[in-house]
């Protein structure tokens, strides 16, 4: 840890007696002041706390990158002594005063995490090999997609400062962290004691300090930049080349999991020319006896993608680096770079059922309550047969919406398209025909669907059985998407 046990203790007494929290931050700067540190506008934050009482140093020191006075911050982290503070790094001497020498941040309602001081912190400096990232885009990308069920074991492969683990703590019996960085494993531990939690912690590359153990949900946000296989950043580079860090998670899932075990991570993968991209990605997952759900949340071009990583390490957009950088994706015939999540699931199956599409559109948060509806549903269309399909009583998803386009002729209107809309959620659309319309307008619950299939038949004067033969691929595809549901 940065800090001993004992100097944990004492810096979260610290905290919790200036209530640096997110509550007690947003109450001592009021709306106004909050709503501009949120756009990195630190103004009139500075300007509510110049009585530099302990919360209003530690709001200045941590959340506005100031230098303060030393005395001021040895009043804020007491019964932490400056002199420990000092030696764990958690703030250094600058000019006259003291500034953050880690990033000390309030998460949640309850935590905090440490992580180093990120990147515009410091300007000219980029970020150092071991960086350790604090909370970022990706991080809450991933927590937003994790399915959130009791477990009895989780793993956070690659945890950085620890902010997965944090989450995974809520739900899981036990958690075990993961990562190549000596330095990572440290803020992880000191976040993990400050927030009161016990993880075993390892370290090594990827899935070798897990080697022989399953875990009902592993989460992780790897190091997964896609390049030439150059490591320069551990928290961005996998030294892989190409796309490869994603395929070699995707191989090792099968041993990983427990019998109904979950494995959500997030990667990238490289669009080359000539070659369908949802099949690349489907093939680093057949063969795992995994079902697989793999969402395309972005799309970046090849110019645009290497410019924001070097930014986001704070690195100047060296000429010759670009290039280096763009020749191999020119040499590879990479024409972009797509980014998502990809939700495996060892869920015993034969035939297991891998779904890779583009979700692009606006997805309304947590994706991860949908992504385990999604599971749940192809559990539930993967024991019965079409019979039973049939069999069964549907309601219409609520909020379900229908969209027509018509077009005015000699008669009348003559609707051309109908689409169903689901306007929350993952927001499906479906185009359907009258006949499918009709029949699902029926699904209120109460019907079994093969008898709204015997009316169906008799009203439109065509064999039963035809439209039944039809109907239940159809029926299987709606109640995976969600637009109907088994009623009960």
């Amino acid at each position: 840890m940065l800090l001993s046990p004992a100097g944990v203790d004492q810096l979260r007494s610290a905290l919790e007696a200036a209530d640096y929290t997110s509550n007690g931050i947003a109450g001592r700067l009021g709306p106004a002041a909050t709503g501009g540190m949120a756009r990195n506008d630190h103004r009139a934050a500075l300007r509510a706390t110049e009585d530099r009482d302990p919360l209003a140093t530690l709001i200045r020191l941590f959340l506005c990158a100031a230098t303060e006075p030393e005395a001021a911050v040895a009043a804020a982290l007491a019964p932490l002594p400056l002199a420990d503070a000092l030696a764990a790094g958690l703030v250094e001497r600058h000019g006259e005063g003291l500034r953050q020498g880690i990033d000390l941040e309030p998460y949640g309602d309850e935590w905090w995490v440490l992580s180093d001081v990120p990147a515009g912190s410091r300007p000219g400096q980029p970020l150092a090999a071991e960086h350790v990232l604090g909370v970022g885009g990706a991080t809450n990308t991933l927590i937003g997609a994790t399915i959130r069920r009791p477990v009895g074991s989780a793993l956070d492969l690659g945890t950085g400062s620890g902010v997965q683990a944090l989450h995974l703590a809520t739900h899981a019996g036990t958690v075990t962290a993961t990562d190549l960085s000596d330095r990572a494993l440290r803020f992880a531990a000191t976040t993990a004691a400050l927030n009161g939690q016990d993880w075993d912690l390892r370290r090594g590359d990827m899935v070798a300090p897990v080697a022989g153990r399953r875990f009902d949900l592993v989460v992780s946000n790897p190091p997964f930049v896609v390049g030439p296989g150059t490591t320069t950043h551990t928290y961005r580079d996998s030294g892989r080349v190409g796309d490869g860090v994603g395929a070699e998670l995707a191989a090792a899932a099968p041993d990983l999991l427990t019998e109904g075990g979950t494995m959500q991570y997030l990667a990238n993968w490289v669009h080359v020319a000539g070659e369908d991209w949802a099949e690349r990605v489907t093939g680093w997952i057949r063969g795992t006896g995994l079902d697989a759900w793999v969402i395309q949340r972005e799309v970046a071009e090849p110019m645009a993608y290497v410019n924001l990583w070097l930014a986001d390490a704070g690195e100047v957009a060296d000429p010759a680096r670009v290039a280096s950088w763009l020749d191999w994706f020119d040499a590879h015939k990479v024409e972009a770079i797509g980014f998502g999540i990809i939700s495996l699931r060892r869920a015993g199956r034969t035939q297991p059922l891998i779904r890779v599409e583009d979700l692009r559109q606006s997805v309304e948060p947590p994706m991860g309550d949908q992504i385990a509806a999604w599971f749940d549903r192809r559990d539930w269309l993967a024991v019965r047969s079409d019979a039973e399909l049939l069999a069964a009583r549907y309601r219409l998803a609520e909020g379900l919406r229908l969209t027509q386009d018509a077009t005015m002729g000699d008669e009348g209107w003559a609707v051309d398209r109908q689409v169903l809309t689901m306007p929350r959620g993952l927001r499906w659309s479906e185009e359907v025909d009258p006949l499918v319309l009709t029949l699902i307008s029926g699904c209120d619950g109460r019907v079994a669907l093969r008898d709204q299939l015997t009316v169906l038949a008799a009203a439109n004067d065509v064999p039963e059985e035809d439209l039944a033969d039809a109907a239940g691929p159809i029926v299987a595809h709606l109640v995976e998407r969600g637009l109907i549901l088994p009623a009960g």
